[in-house]
């Protein structure tokens, strides 16, 4: 890690989580932190769900949640980058403290619950968003809709046309209930309306549906064949647990979600066994507890077509992503892959 970027982390883990947080999008924006822009080779080089990708490392959602810091992410290393989540008004999220580092674990509780500027003036941002970057939005629905499977679908229809994916976020545990929706009724339900709203757009863009991981093998089971049957675009394994298991910081037992490296093996058998599931028909995105450029080259063994990174960046800073994409290509090579592609999966068994 360079020097500056070690000096602005621990000034940074001086101050209150979610100022901190705050302050990292203002100092992306001021041009302060150093950016390595595109950062890619012909092992790298990643189609995912009909996108380009210059490398398969994405930024997970929950960084920019306002599509405030689009310019900078564009040239922070990332291969695809994941704003939001947004929902159709503006809401404040939970009271605060809601954020919460457990140093000791290389991990982050949060319990923002969907706080956001709303759909309106997420979207006048993607408007003016740069062209040389492969862009997704994570829908949310507000806390007290009385249709929340609606929201997803006005979020959609308001904001595609800036975008080039879109998630639908409904393993987040910090609305009352949101995860309800995993069911699989309701998640049928739910992403019909979503994929008849993406089909009846001028330009339909990619679907990904993001799940939890503290599902049962038989809801990963109903999840791969509601994901089939919906025609969704890839699904993104997985959001934050409510597990605590093994945890020492202080922090521990406080509400909310818990992400960083205590997720990884968790998250990894759930990308497994949802990739044993589809059967590869599905692409999968792998997401939780990647520190390194061999964590994320795991999840890619264990199935994933991509990977997103976003809490180990609390700890190792924003150059973080291009170490881990030039990692991952070093791992590629080693291996003797010529793709990402060819090494997709080649690890499932040993997660099952």
């Amino acid at each position: 890690m360079k020097l500056i970027e070690t000096l602005a982390l621990a000034g940074l883990h001086r101050l209150d989580p979610e100022k901190a947080h705050g302050l990292s999008i203002k100092a992306l924006n001021s041009g302060f932190a150093p950016l390595p822009g595109v950062v890619t080779s012909e092992r790298l080089r990643t189609r995912l769900a009909g996108l380009d990708l210059a490398n398969p490392v994405g930024l997970a959602a929950g960084y920019d949640k306002n599509a405030e810091a689009l310019s900078p992410l564009a040239r922070a290393g990332f291969g695809f980058v994941e704003v939001g989540a947004a929902t159709p008004r503006p809401q404040p999220g939970n009271p605060k403290p809601r954020l919460f580092r457990l140093t000791e674990d290389e991990a982050v509780i949060n319990r923002f619950g969907f706080n956001n500027e709303g759909m309106e003036a997420i979207g006048s941002r993607l408007a003016v968003r740069p062209k040389d970057m492969v862009l997704g939005l994570n829908l949310g629905a507000n806390k007290d809709s009385a249709d929340r499977a609606a929201d997803y679908s006005q979020v959609l229809a308001h904001c595609a046309a800036h975008l080039d994916f879109a998630t639908v976020n409904v393993s987040s545990p910090n609305t009352e209930k949101l995860r309800d929706l995993q069911g699989k009724a309701a998640l049928t339900a739910l992403l019909t309306g979503v994929m008849e709203t993406r089909d009846a757009l001028a330009r339909p863009i990619p679907v990904f549906l993001k799940i939890a991981p503290d599902l049962s093998e038989a809801e990963i089971a109903d999840v791969a064949a509601v994901a089939a049957e919906c025609r969704v675009d890839a699904v993104i394994a997985t959001n934050t647990t409510l597990s605590r298991d093994g945890l020492t910081s202080a922090h521990k037992d406080e509400a909310g979600g818990l992400s960083g490296k205590p997720l990884f093996e968790k998250s990894t058998r759930v990308l497994a066994r949802l990739s044993a599931e589809t059967g590869g028909a599905v692409p999968l995105i792998g997401v939780g507890g990647i520190d390194s450029a061999e964590a994320a080259y795991q999840k890619i063994r264990a199935g994933a077509s991509a990977v997103q990174i976003y809490s180990a960046m609390v700890y190792k800073g924003l150059g973080l992503v291009a170490e881990v994409a030039r990692g991952l290509d070093a791992c590629l090579a080693r291996d003797g892959f010529a793709t990402v592609a060819e090494a997709v999966g080649t690890g499932r068994e040993a997660w099952l």
